[in-house]
């Protein structure tokens, strides 16, 4: 089938409502008795509009997701750190209740009547005298290093925790930026898609009369505008619709890829029904593939895995075909049959 895009593809709405837009082809034409007619065309600059704010979109999400992980990344380090700072707190008193002990032992036995004599005639060798007054100066200076270690350690892990906070307030400014940058995104995008679908509504008129006089083929079921809701998290979305499209898969070959359909179609803006229901038109779910992991009889591409398979093909539909399904991307996806293809793929669609 064809594979060459030529964006037609619409995005999820911003972070505070995002619903689902339908193909305005189909919404045109539902309802009507329809024949294979040339679908409805824009002009090159919208063409283009769609193709760039397609790619800020993506490259959008490609930097909220970098700096969500950056975010996450140093939120470990501070906990990391913080725990350092707690384990060294909770030692500290011992080892400075030990040193004060040793030397207050020491300041004692300074103050006692005659302390080196005493030592002396107690000491049974000058080198026991020596080693002995070593081995005190040693004890003392061993203590007091120790509570030096534990103190720098400290002040040390203090200053790297408010560095580390520093980096927080600043990669949490980053993350914001980058969430404010993909809505913009958007947005653009929106008003592209739009201004695409008020062009090729233009025509609506001339697609129903040419359906009329061609003879009927039945009638073309639109898709459900409210079948995903994207008024989500990531992690929402991508929870449920691992969960929905594992069990379309069940007992195929494309089975436990649920997650990798799920990611790829919240990074790209395209339903997650539309990939999964393509690959039971083209191969039943991967079953009979004409190329290496290719379920989707996508041009003559073959590819090393599933995970990179299903992430291409999501992306080129994004690109190339619109975020659900349409009758216009059917006649560009599958010309010969496009009115069954399109059939067949939305029924598979409704089942997931």
């Amino acid at each position: 089938m064809e594979a060459t895009p030529s964006l037609h593809a619409t995005w999820r709405k911003g972070r505070t409502r995002r619903l689902i837009t339908g193909a305005g082809v189909t919404a045109a034409l539902f309802a009507s008795v329809l024949f294979p007619v040339p679908a409805r065309a824009i002009t090159t600059e919208t063409a283009a509009t769609l193709t760039e704010t397609q790619k800020k979109v993506e490259d959008s999400a490609a930097a909220l997701d970098k700096a969500a992980k950056n975010l996450d990344a140093l939120q470990e380090q501070i906990a990391q750190n913080e725990a350092r700072i707690a384990e060294l707190e909770e030692k500290l008193p011992e080892v400075q209740d030990k040193a004060s002990r040793a030397m207050r032992e020491m300041y004692k036995h300074s103050k006692s009547s005659n302390p080196l004599m005493s030592f002396v005639l107690n000491t049974q060798s000058l080198d026991s005298l020596i080693s002995g007054m070593k081995y005190m100066d040693q004890v003392n200076d061993a203590n007091v290093d120790a509570v030096r270690e534990l103190s720098d350690m400290q002040t040390e892990l203090e200053a790297e925790k408010t560095k580390l906070n520093a980096a927080k307030v600043q990669a949490e400014s980053e993350k914001q930026s980058a969430q404010d940058a993909l809505e913009q995104a958007q947005q653009l995008r929106e008003a592209a898609q739009a201004q695409a679908d008020a062009e090729a509504a233009a025509d609506a008129a001339t697609l129903e009369q040419e359906a009329a006089s061609n003879g009927a083929s039945g009638p073309v079921e639109a898709p459900s505008n409210g079948a995903v809701n994207w008024d989500t998290d990531q992690a929402s979305f991508i929870a449920e619709w691992t969960g929905r499209i594992d069990a379309y898969l069940a007992g195929s070959p494309l089975e436990g890829q649920g997650v990798t359909f799920a990611t790829a179609a919240w990074q790209y803006g395209v339903d997650p029904r539309f990939s999964p229901a393509i690959s039971n038109t083209e191969s039943s779910k991967g079953r009979h593939c004409f190329l290496p992991h290719n379920a989707w009889g996508w041009g003559s591409s073959s590819w090393g895995s599933w995970e990179e398979a299903i992430n291409d093909h999501v992306a080129g539909l994004a690109r190339g075909y619109g975020y659900t399904i349409s009758v216009a991307g059917a006649k560009k996806y599958c010309p010969p049959n496009w009115f069954n293809w399109y059939n067949n793929t939305l029924s598979e669609m409704n089942r997931i």
